[in-house]
């Protein structure tokens, strides 16, 4: 059995900054596992730019932003084993895994960090009627066709989901010819980015139809047009309101979910409101030493807040090793407020060292509110905010001298405060 101090799985930005963070906080026995070829998880296919701002400072397409990170990896002399397919976690740490070089193998880590990312959802698990015809993709599958395979799905397209992805491949797709008719979402406020709702749909003429839905699918050798409603606040169909929109490509974005199969092996407990791992401040799990960061543990709308959270994770996990991190005390569990969903971390040691940030994504569109941090009911925290929207994460930095007096607390709740006329 092989040992290794610092165990990563995934070889994508959240793996590739986790395994920088270990190694600059002082780790030197690391090893990354990832099942594809190369590095770069899924940035490999995001040709567009927009990519680093916060973290380089300048703006970069996603296969650039990923080898800044490989490079680092590389100088630092990080061993990685790619194409390789972690099979099992336990909660001793011994992973178990098999590769076309090592065959099948057991290695066991002292700190293991989850970086699986996340995958699209499918089809299948939204209900729509119609035909199971060809040229129904979800958004990242017609990205990889276009940008890596140099292949177009269809020529005449609808896009159901407003997610990032979709948003990013209406624009592309008009770039390579198509003529993209629509894009639809169900809920009455986009789930991407505000700049790529402007860059990708409203700079293209492309209609962003709010509160619709696609109702049946048409085509059975291959597909030949959908319907699309408006629905109402039960986000039901409302008859009448039906339209055919003829096309041979349906694209689906209608949501990510964190690959969470391994951290249930491993015994690591998943929060229902984020499908990620629970976790604390310094993001560890429910198993003691095993660590979660990136789209694995809550889908991120910037990969820059992927690397920040992921190198955090590495240090941390390196800190375990070393026997440095606060043991003991209680875990003060973190309640969500009012519009407040998703929220990581779950809990905060009482004997918490240092600021905390909480990320969390608003449950609807507010105005003019605030985000509040309460601790045993008594506001510690207030942040204004000119519009909070569900495309958009919040990120909330709590001072350590906000923090005082969590050993006589009973629960931290994050809330938004708003106008009654804005509600």
């Amino acid at each position: 059995m092989r040992k290794t101090d610092v165990l990563i799985i995934g070889g994508g930005p959240a793996g590739l900054a986790a395994a920088v963070g270990a190694y600059e906080a002082g780790g030197r026995d690391i090893l990354i596992l990832d099942r594809e070829e190369h590095l770069g998880g899924i940035l490999k296919q995001c040709i567009h730019n927009g990519f680093g701002l916060h973290t380089f400072e300048e703006e970069l397409t996603g296969p650039e932003y990923a080898q800044r990170f490989i490079d680092k990896v590389q100088a630092l002399g990080i061993p990685y084993q790619t194409e390789t397919m972690v099979l099992d976690v336990s909660a001793e740490k011994v992973v178990t895994c098999v590769s076309k070089t090592n065959g099948l193998e057991h290695i066991q880590a002292n700190a293991i960090i989850l970086c699986m990312g996340c995958r699209e959802r499918p089809r299948g698990s939204l209900g729509t009627p119609g035909e199971r015809c060809p040229g129904i993709y979800t958004a990242g599958t017609a990205q990889k066709f276009t940008n890596l395979e140099g292949m177009m799905p269809g020529k005449e397209v609808v896009i159901l989901g407003s997610g990032d992805i979709g948003l990013i491949m209406a624009r592309r797709m008009t770039f390579l010819g198509a003529r993209v008719h629509a894009c639809v979402e169900i809920m009455p406020y986009s789930s991407g980015l505000k700049r790529n709702i402007v860059q990708c749909l409203d700079d293209y003429g492309i209609p962003l139809l709010l509160s619709h839905t696609v109702v049946d699918i048409h085509g059975r050798d291959h597909l030949e047009g959908v319907t699309v409603a408006e629905v109402g606040e039960d986000r039901n169909p409302i008859p009448g309101t039906e339209k055919y929109y003829p096309c041979d490509t349906l694209l689906l974005s209608v949501g990510l979910i964190p690959e969470n199969e391994l951290s249930e092996m491993a015994g690591v407990k998943i929060a229902p409101s984020t499908s990620g791992a629970v976790v604390d401040e310094q993001l560890m799990t429910s198993v003691p030493g095993i660590f979660s960061a990136g789209n694995v543990l809550h889908v991120h709308d910037l990969v820059d807040f992927v690397s920040e959270e992921a190198k955090k994770a590495g240090a941390n996990a390196w800190r375990y090793v070393q026997n440095q991190l606060p043991e003991g005390g209680r875990k003060v569990p973190v309640e969500m407020g009012f519009g407040v969903g998703g929220i990581v971390p779950q809990f905060v040691s009482e004997n918490v060292e240092g600021a905390v940030t909480f990320m969390f994504r608003p449950r609807n569109v507010y105005r003019n509110a605030k985000v509040i941090v309460e601790i045993n009911g008594k506001a510690v925290l207030s942040k204004k905010a000119m519009i909070l929207a569900p495309g958009e994460m919040v990120n909330l930095n709590i001072p350590a001298e906000k923090l005082k007096g969590l050993d006589k607390a009973d629960f931290i709740m994050v809330r938004i405060e708003v106008p009654e006329n804005e509600v």
